[in-house]
This record gives structure tokens, sequence and C-alpha cells, in this order.
């Protein structure tokens, strides 16, 4: 039985997520598994085409696959253009989140001034300053800090730890992982002759709806207008955003990449786990930037790119970087041997 306690039939997944059904529609399901270590009472998926060997073995009462892929396993199966996405909606029936009652916790400390909206969980040790704002529906787990002048939106979740510093506004929907902080200081410093002077960060930090924030992600105030992720907007864990950033909508970040200052990134781009964005660069919609690549100059132009030196044998590698000592010099020797070459 899932976690949930919940099975449903084919026919009943079918219907509701729009997709085609092939073979018994009576076979009940009560969960999600990959197509090796699924159950005789769970659905496995097929998306990627290297595990399509083992439709042959696994013990999936029913597989989601593309309807190519169907002559390739002669149970009950569900059609799907693209499997992994209709993988996520099953999914979805089956997650357990922990049930939260509306209500402050006896331990939390709250601002006379604060405005709670009805049907708001607030957990055990929780602070909400002067003027925070926390709507309908809201979830604030354990250990949670929403600072001054905080917005926290309807239906939005900081799961724990998560702390709002200062002008923070999250809209609705949104999902805050554990140790997640919005709205410290952006790195702003000014150099006067022999020692440097803290920039005041005036701005705020602005999150639309829909977004999901990972563990230990931060994202800074900023300088004096505000950093901004547009809705839909999705960060990995261990993800740094520097002051001033612009996010577009639907942009997905991977972990441990990192954005400086005031760089601009459209919408519908990805960003590769480790990436790196300098400051004041401006990137345009429909942008991929593959894991570690570095982004030293504004893309205008949609598409794909990298950087970096792919990995190779230690061996080869060392002698390799010795040679990059020598690029310059082997590149001046080519231009001459050209021009003495030329008729």
């Amino acid at each position: 039985m899932s976690a949930t306690g919940e099975a449903f039939t084919l026919a009943e997944l079918a219907a509701r997520f729009a997709l085609e059904l092939h073979g018994d529609g009576r076979v009940r399901v009560d969960g999600v598994a990959t197509l090796a270590g699924a159950t005789a009472s769970q659905v496995g998926f097929l998306a990627n085409p290297r595990y399509r060997s083992e439709l042959a073995t696994t013990q999936a009462a029913a597989v989601i696959l593309r309807a190519a892929d169907a002559t390739h396993f002669p149970r009950a199966a569900l059609l799907a253009q693209d499997p992994y996405v209709a993988y996520a909606k099953v999914a979805g029936l089956f997650e357990r989140r922990p049930a939260c009652a509306p209500g402050i916790h006896p331990s939390a400390v709250i601002a006379a001034d604060a405005h709670i909206a009805s049907g708001v969980a607030i957990g055990a040790f929780c602070v909400v300053e002067s003027g925070a704002r926390i709507d309908e529906g809201a979830l604030l787990g354990p250990y949670c800090h929403v600072g001054a002048d905080c917005h926290v939106g309807a239906q939005t979740r900081l799961v724990a730890r998560v702390t709002l510093v200062a002008r923070v506004r999250l809209g609705k929907r949104t999902l805050v992982h554990p140790g997640a902080v919005l709205g410290a200081d952006g790195f702003g410093l000014a150099f006067d002759r022999d020692r440097w002077i803290k920039v005041p960060q005036l701005g705020g930090v602005v999150v639309g709806d829909d977004c999901e924030i990972g563990a230990n992600t931060t994202i800074d105030r900023g300088a004096l207008e505000d950093t901004v992720l547009e809705d839909d907007v999705r960060l990995d864990n261990q993800i740094q955003i520097a002051h001033n950033v612009r996010i577009g909508a639907h942009t997905a970040m991977a972990g441990c990449s990192a954005v400086a200052g005031s760089a601009r990134i459209g919408r519908y781009c990805l960003i590769g786990g480790g990436a790196g964005i300098l400051g004041h660069l401006e990137i345009c919609d429909k942008v991929t930037i593959t894991s570690m690549a570095l982004v030293t100059h504004s893309i205008a132009t949609p598409g794909e790119y990298s950087s970096g030196t792919p990995i190779q044998d230690n061996r080869t590698w060392r002698r390799n970087a010795a040679r990059f000592k020598h690029l310059d010099e082997l590149h001046r020797r080519v231009t001459a041997l050209e021009k003495d070459t030329k008729p």
C-alpha cells in the first residue's frame, strides 16, 4: 500500500491526466517506482530509452511510456507524449505531506503589529517581526524567522529554519526548503584609499508565484532596486543569487550555481550545476548553460552554451595542462608560418 494509503485504477489515472489507456483499465496501483524497483501494485515509467530493456523484467502492474514503446510491454500501460511529465503528475497523488492544522504554536513569537491571516500555521519557535504579513493558508515550519516588512503569500510553505531577513515578498504557493536565507545584505563594498566602506543595501527581494527555493540557497536583497525572481522559477540547493539579479519566469537552476550582482537571466532558461554567471550580464530567453560553465559575456541568441575542460585521466590532463602554457607561443608561430606560406 502507498504512503498515502490510496489506490487508483488505470482508467481513473488515464481520465484524470488525459493519458491513453492500453490494456485493462481495472488494474489498481497504489504507488510509483522505477522499472527495476516496482512491485506488482505499482506503476513504473520509461522516460529514458536506455532503460527500455527493463520492460522485459519489471514487476510493475503497469508502465507509463510513449506509444512507440508500447510494443515492448505486453501488459497494461498508460501512453503519454512525455512519460516523465505524466509520471510527475501521477506521483503527486501518492505524496504524503505532514498534516499541519492552522494555528500558532505557543513557543512562537509574533510582533503585535504583524498581520496573520486566517488558516495560517506557524510552528514551534518561529519569529514574526514587526510589519510582517502572512497570508491565508501559509505554513511556517519550526524555527522560521520572518523579518520586518516581509510578506509571505497565500498557500506558501516555509519548510523549516527559513530566514527572511528584511523586505522579502513571497508570492502564492511558493515552496522554500530548510536553511534558505532570503533578504540578507548583498555584497556591496566601496574601497576608500586603505579600507572598505559598506554600501547600504536598501532594496528587497521579490519572489513570484509557484516558485521553489532549495535548501541552504541564499538570495540577497538589492542595493537600491529589488532582487527579483519571476513566476515559476525553480532553484536547487546551495545556490547563490546576488543583489539586484533578475531571473525570468520558468527558469530552473541546478545546485551550487551562482549569479553575480545585477545579472539578468531570461525566461525558460536552464542553468546547470556549478555554473557561474558574472555580474551585469544579460542572458536572453531559452538559453541552456551546461554544468560548470562560466558565463563571462552577455548572451543574445537562444541555445546551449558550455565552457570548461571535460574530465580526463590524470596523466593526460597533466600533459595537456603543461601545454596550455605554450598556447600563446604556438599561436604566434602558426601565424608566422601562415604569413610565410601565402603566395
